[in-house]
């Protein structure tokens, strides 16, 4: 089965579909439990405990980084130990709620980016997903700059941060140019970027997606495995067993 991707415009519209009360019935509360939870089961599948449990969780101040701080609160339950880098807070009242459960939880919030990825065993950036539109501005030029050159292996919440969902990767010189990260996960569809994607494994997550909704942006349902949230598809979105 080939996956269709799906444009920043249509992935818009289909969000707003989804909280239609008519159409999709979701709030934005589930959607993001839903995404947050399937970026913890990627983590989890390619990132076992027994690999090394210090997971770092960079966070944007939009819904992506929403993501990020629901799958960190996944990820203390499996056993992980989580740390947030979230210098740019949203506003919304959902983003406070989510910072509560995880101070609840006892996990640290830092401000050193640096400092906390030398001693990371992996990194999730959830810092921008597919309404980014650049320039890029500080902090997060400098933390994508960091995380282009680390050796700490990268899975990217539904795109490698700084790139442009229709055309991926920025001009060569500027900050992510040469930035792939070894994991991407896809939310609800796979966006264009996909084709300049070479990292090592490609996850669909969104498993709440209605056949009409589906049919109306010409999407094929992947079949996900037993209870999870997440299925593994190709670089070039084929599915894969």
């Amino acid at each position: 089965m080939s996956l269709k991707t799906i444009s920043a415009q249509d992935a818009a519209a289909l969000d707003k579909d989804l909280m239609d009360a008519r159409l999709g019935g979701f709030s934005l509360d589930q959607l993001m439990e839903l995404a947050g939870l399937s970026v913890s089961q990627a983590v989890y599948r390619v990132h076992p405990p027994s690999k090394g449990k210090n997971i770092l969780v960079a966070c944007g101040p939009g819904n992506n980084g929403g993501d990020g701080l629901v799958a960190a609160r996944h990820l203390i339950h499996y056993g992980y130990k989580p740390t947030v880098y979230y210098p740019k807070e949203g506003k919304n009242e959902l983003y406070q709620r989510l910072k509560t459960q995880l101070h609840n939880l006892s996990v640290p919030f830092i401000s050193d980016f640096p400092t906390a990825l030398q001693s990371s065993d992996l990194l999730i950036d959830a810092i921008f997903g597919f309404s980014f539109k650049g320039p890029l501005r500080e902090p997060f030029a400098s933390v994508i700059s960091q995380m282009e050159s680390t050796s700490v292996p990268v899975l990217s919440v539904d795109a490698p941060s700084s790139w442009e969902i229709e055309s991926g990767p920025p001009p060569e010189g500027q900050p992510g140019a040469k930035f792939v990260p070894q994991t991407l996960i896809s939310l609800t569809a796979a966006k264009p970027l996909v084709k300049w994607f070479t990292g090592g494994r490609h996850f669909l997550g969104g498993r709440f997606l209605t056949g009409s909704i589906a049919e109306k942006y010409g999407l094929e349902l992947p079949e996900y495995p037993g209870i999870d949230q997440i299925v593994e598809v190709d670089v070039n979105g084929a599915g894969k067993l």
